[in-house]
């Protein structure tokens, strides 16, 4: 009798945990998605020869950025990957390593990110819509990379400069990897006085402020 008590016991408590992963096991992913709101710019980490030359150059762990928008009830990116185009958010963390992202949102955004500031946001960037990738990072709207798109969406539609552009010279240009990428971009004249805002200066900009890190 008191056996089959306690096989009644463990199966009631196995359905229990079941129902509850079931019904709660999503919870602080489902609390993060509460925490976004349009605007707000997404970071995360990439691998490859590019993504390791970045970190280098930069100092920073950040080597991608988008920025969010909702559409038809879901969260998605708008990123420059070549072309820029919008990604779901689920498929887009997937890209990143182990998952990690971080969230963060312009200072001054519950006061000027209201309808009206969203819809300028948002056309501001539809003209880069398509645009292929820049791998020389250059400053032209010919071509646009991540954090410029993210950059010159808030300068062009909100009026507002994150933080300053910098000089590629300005980057750490020293080490074997960010050599060998600058060699197979620019051959023996890399554009040194060229404007750059990289993920990682956006990122430590003091007009954003982090709300989700995932």
């Amino acid at each position: 009798m008191r056996s089959l008590l306690l096989v009644n016991m463990l199966a009631i408590g196995a359905v229990a945990l079941g129902l509850n992963t079931l019904v709660g096991g999503n919870a602080p992913e489902q609390a993060h998605l509460k925490t976004l709101r349009e605007g707000d710019l997404v970071f995360q980490h990439t691998g490859g020869e590019q993504g390791r030359a970045v970190q280098l150059a930069t100092g920073s762990p950040w080597t991608h950025v988008g920025i969010l928008f909702e559409r038809d009830g879901q969260w998605m990116v708008y990123e420059a990957v070549g072309p820029v185009l919008y990604t779901p958010l689920d498929e887009w963390t997937a890209h990143g390593d182990d998952g990690h992202w971080t969230a963060k949102r312009w200072t001054r955004a519950e006061e000027k990110l209201d309808p009206e500031g969203l819809a300028r946001l948002k056309k501001a960037g539809s003209r880069f819509k398509g645009l292929p990738y820049d791998l020389q990072f250059g400053w032209s709207d010919e071509r646009i990379y991540c954090s410029e798109l993210v950059w010159k969406m808030y300068q062009e539609g909100l009026g507002v400069e994150l933080c300053a552009p910098r000089p590629m010279r300005e980057n750490t240009l020293g080490s074997e990897t960010v050599r060998r990428v600058m060699q197979d971009r620019y051959g023996s004249t890399p554009p040194l006085d060229e404007l750059m805002i990289s993920p990682g200066a956006l990122f430590d900009c003091p007009e954003l402020r982090t709300v989700v890190e995932h």
